[in-house]
C-alpha cells in the first residue's frame, strides 16, 4: 500500500523528547536521572534508543514533564503549524483509545459515526484529547494534511447537516424513502473527504430532541450552535487516506487528561446554560422534523 504511514508502527519518540526536556530545563542527563529515581546510564540509553523504556518509567517521565509545567504537546502542535503555514498544509489530530496498528481503513471507525465509515480527525488538539481522556492507554496522534486533487464538502451548523447526523445514526429510518433524505445522501457521493461541525454526547441529545418532534429545526441549530462545536475531517475515500501523513504519536499523561476533563466539565455547564436559553428564544421558530420530510 503506498501511503505516508511508515510512522503508524512506531511508538512515542521517548528518545527526542527526553533532549527536549534537557535542553528546557538546562538540566544534564544525570541531574534528570536523578529527578526519575534511575541512573545516568539508563537516561543516555532511552536518549540514544539502546534500551526500550518500561511503560511505568515512561509515565513517570512525561507525569514528571507535565507537573513541572512543560506542555510538550503543546510545542509540538506550535512548531507543526508554523511548518505548515509555508507548505500549505493542514494539522490535525486524532484521539486514538489504544495503539494504531497498520494503515487506517475507511472501516476505521463505527459505522454509526456522524458521516458513517471513515477516518476521523480533529482540527484541534484539545478537543481530540477529550474524546479519549477516559481510556487508560489512550493517546494522541498527529497528522498533516494535503487536500490537493481532492473533492470536499464542508457543513455547517445547519439542518441539512442535522439531518445527515440523525441519518448516519439511525435516526431517519421512518423517513429513509423521503425526497429530502434522497437528496441529502446524494450530495455526499463522490466526495473524498469532510469538514463538519464535530457532533458528541451532548449534541445528540439535542439532535434527539428534534428527530423526536421536541423542537423546531431552528430551535436545534441554535442549541447546537451553543455547544461551541469543533471542527473535524472525515476523510471518506482511499485517495483521501492517501493525502495523510503521520507526523508523531504524543503520550498523554494522567494529569493531562484529567485537565482536559475538567476543561469539558467546565464548559458542559456553560453550554447547557446556553442550550436552555436558545431553546425558549427560538420556541416557536422554524418547522417540525414531520414538517421538513413528509
Amino acid at each position: 500500500m503506498h501511503r505516508s504511514w511508515r510512522l503508524i508502527f512506531m511508538d512515542f519518540l521517548i528518545g527526542q523528547d527526553i533532549e527536549s526536556v534537557l535542553e528546557i530545563t538546562g538540566f544534564s542527563e544525570e541531574e534528570l536521572a536523578n529527578e526519575l529515581g534511575v541512573s545516568r546510564i539508563t537516561v543516555s540509553n532511552w536518549v540514544n534508543n539502546r534500551n526500550n523504556i518500561s511503560e511505568r518509567h515512561m509515565r513517570k517521565f512525561y507525569e514528571y514533564v507535565f507537573k513541572k509545567g512543560i506542555r510538550l504537546n503543546k510545542i509540538k502542535e506550535q512548531f507543526y503549524r508554523e511548518d505548515m503555514v509555508k507548505d500549505g498544509e493542514v494539522l490535525l489530530f486524532h484521539g486514538a483509545k489504544i495503539k494504531l496498528e497498520g494503515a487506517p481503513g475507511l472501516d476505521y471507525s463505527k459505522k454509526i459515526n456522524d458521516f458513517g465509515n471513515g477516518f476521523y480527525c480533529g482540527e484541534s488538539l484539545e478537543q481530540s484529547a477529550m474524546f479519549v481522556a477516559t481510556h487508560k492507554n489512550s493517546s494522541l496522534y498527529m497528522l498533516k494534511f494535503a487536500a490537493s486533487n481532492l473533492i470536499s464538502r464542508e457543513f455547517s451548523v445547519d439542518r441539512e447537516w442535522m439531518l445527515t447526523i440523525a441519518y448516519y445514526r439511525g435516526k431517519l429510518q421512518e423517513y429513509i424513502q423521503t425526497e429530502t433524505v434522497k437528496k441529502l445522501l446524494k450530495t455526499n457521493k463522490g466526495v473524498d473527504y469532510i469538514i463538519a461541525p464535530i457532533a458528541d454526547n451532548r449534541m445528540f441529545e439535542i439532535i434527539d430532541s428534534f428527530i423526536d418532534g421536541e423542537i423546531t429545526d431552528v430551535q436545534c441549530q441554535h442549541c447546537l450552535s451553543a455547544t461551541n462545536p469543533g471542527k473535524q475531517y472525515v476523510f471518506i475515500s482511499e485517495k483521501a487516506l492517501d493525502n495523510i501523513t503521520l507526523l508523531e504519536r504524543c503520550f498523554l499523561t494522567d494529569s493531562e487528561k484529567e485537565m482536559y476533563l475538567d476543561t469539558k466539565q467546565k464548559g458542559f455547564q456553560m453550554n447547557m446554560d446556553k442550550v436552555k436559553l436558545a431553546r425558549k428564544k427560538y420556541r416557536n421558530q422554524g418547522r417540525y422534523i414531520e414538517e421538513i420530510l413528509q
